[in-house]
């Protein structure tokens, strides 16, 4: 049986993340698989994997980024320089780590998904061995970026492009590596649905800049002058937590938004049901895949049109678009659905269906084509 490696930071909560386990689903009976993962942050990883996927890990810890700001913060020199050299330590052992790791490579395939580890593999894998780069990041025309990316991909074989919209970005980018679109994917289609009867919208994902949270927590405040029991389930975690707690209460929306942290799976399953409506208010998206999960659940979407991810996903048959990042009209948008029960359930019934072309089960021959 041939081998495949998959290079991952790390096995914690993340569309990355998601995208590795899925992957493994897709392959494993077809392949040995093996993971490499530069950190270890928790003790069993917090995204599902066969018993036949092997996973390595580098370095038995993960990075103090938070332990470092909150000691500078509090300005304890003694913390300081102890999360200072733990950081240093962490950083150069993720670079020799990898390294060494990748020149002992002994697989048929190698697949990356970030931009580090694409430069590594390009300097000291094996010849040999196929290279198959993905990436998960919407650049934004960001030059820099697309410049960089493209560079870390000079030696690979294949780029994977998770999108329509990456994909005709990038394929005539390439010199020597051939570009080809293959979607994310989700793992099955749940058997329930949510029945759409409360005024409860749900948004997930991780708590940082990019993801527009602060602004979603504002479209609940014009929400709320209108339906008064308006509740969102906000799921995940990250940096901004505090501000964004801040923001509730400065806002007086405590028994309007739940921020519930990180959940699994099932736990997650419990919210979409609960739930009428998935609404989106990131500021870009590569693929949005966890709408692609919110309409497994038969729920409507709706999302700021500033994600690249949610245009190729969101058509006038299984939700709403916003253009402008326009609060008002995201909030009027989103009233007007809540008590509209017809078109709720119509967009709701359509989103069930258009998400069956993602099923991995649809997707996995793409793949094997690929690699056979």
């Amino acid at each position: 049986m041939k081998k495949i490696t998959i290079l991952a930071l790390h096995l914690g909560y993340g569309g990355i993340e998601q995208y590795i386990s899925s992957l493994c689903k897709m392959l494993d009976k077809d392949y040995e698989i093996e993971i490499i993962s530069t950190y270890k942050v928790s003790e069993k990883p917090l995204v599902p994997f066969s018993k036949r996927v092997k996973i390595k890990y580098l370095i038995d810890d993960k990075p103090n980024k938070k332990e470092l700001k909150d000691s500078i913060f509090s300005f304890k020199i003694k913390s300081i320089f102890k999360e200072f050299k733990k950081s240093i330590k962490i950083l150069y052992l993720k670079k020799i780590e990898n390294i060494k790791a990748i020149k002992n490579i002994d697989s048929n395939y190698v697949i990356t998904t970030r931009i580090f580890h694409n430069k590594l593999v390009s300097r000291y894998l094996n010849k040999n061995i196929i290279k198959i780069a993905t990436d998960h990041n919407y650049h934004n025309d960001n030059q820099k970026y697309i410049e960089s990316l493209i560079k870390s991909c000079k030696n690979f074989d294949y780029f994977i492009a998770i999108s329509k919209t990456l994909y005709e970005s990038y394929k005539d980018r390439f010199k020597n590596t051939k570009c080809i679109y293959i979607p994310n994917v989700i793992d099955n289609i749940p058997r329930v649905s949510s029945k759409l009867q409360n005024n409860t919208i749900i948004s997930i994902g991780r708590l940082s800049e990019e993801k527009g949270f602060d602004d979603l927590i504002s479209v609940v405040e014009l929400v709320k002058q209108h339906i008064k029991d308006i509740k969102l389930h906000l799921i995940g975690d990250g940096i901004l937590k505090e501000k964004l707690e801040e923001k509730i209460k400065k806002l007086k929306l405590e028994n309007n938004v739940i921020m519930h942290g990180y959940l699994d799976k099932k736990e997650m399953e419990e919210y979409m049901l609960d739930s009428s409506l998935y609404v989106m208010t990131s500021h870009s998206e590569s693929f949005g895949l966890v709408l692609i999960e919110a309409m497994s659940y038969g729920l409507p979407l709706i999302a700021f049109d500033s994600a690249t991810g949610a245009r190729e996903i969101i058509s006038s048959k299984n939700g709403i678009l916003i253009s402008g990042r326009d609060r008002y009209d995201m909030a009027r948008n989103i009233i007007n659905l809540l008590k509209s029960k017809d078109k709720k359930s119509k967009l709701g019934k359509n989103s069930k269906k258009l998400c069956e072309q993602y099923l991995a089960k649809n997707i996995k021959d793409n793949w094997l084509e690929i690699l056979k």
